[in-house]
């Protein structure tokens, strides 16, 4: 799923990508280490190509780390599956890599990033990568 999502981003092949399952009580502790923002929260990116360091390794995108225990309460909040769910905040963590912000470049951004997030979801759907099972 990662791959195709860097794919349609036109990241090359060579990117590479961490991505970490954790429960609340991890993605809380590292919100308020790194963020100071002491709670929980669905999805977290740190970028490589960022900062002092950004660029020393060109195809290291960056850190997703996905909260397990927010993602299956916002999935059944939503209506989706706890696939879907956490697939979509794949998505949004790896578009955060990206350069895409909805919290601090204002409104057309955000809606600049909702509306790549509904394609790559489409895309995804289509290509049958929403089912984990595959049928």
């Amino acid at each position: 799923m990662a791959v195709r999502i860097l794919s349609v981003l036109g990241c090359p092949d060579e990117t590479e990508l961490s991505v970490s399952i954790v429960g609340d009580r991890t993605i809380r502790i590292i919100n308020r280490d790194y963020l100071a923002k002491d709670r929980p929260t669905n999805v977290i990116s740190f970028s490589l190509q960022e900062g002092d360091f950004g660029g020393v390794n060109p195809h290291a995108l960056g850190d997703v780390i996905i909260s397990a225990d927010t993602a299956a309460r916002e999935a059944e909040e939503g209506g989706l599956t706890f696939f879907e769910r956490l697939s979509f905040l794949l998505m949004h963590g790896i578009l955060h890599l990206c350069g895409y912000d909805h919290e601090r470049s204002g409104e057309a951004e955000a809606v600049r990033m909702e509306q790549k997030e509904q394609q790559l979801f489409r895309i995804l759907k289509k290509e049958g990568l929403l089912n984990p099972a595959g049928s």
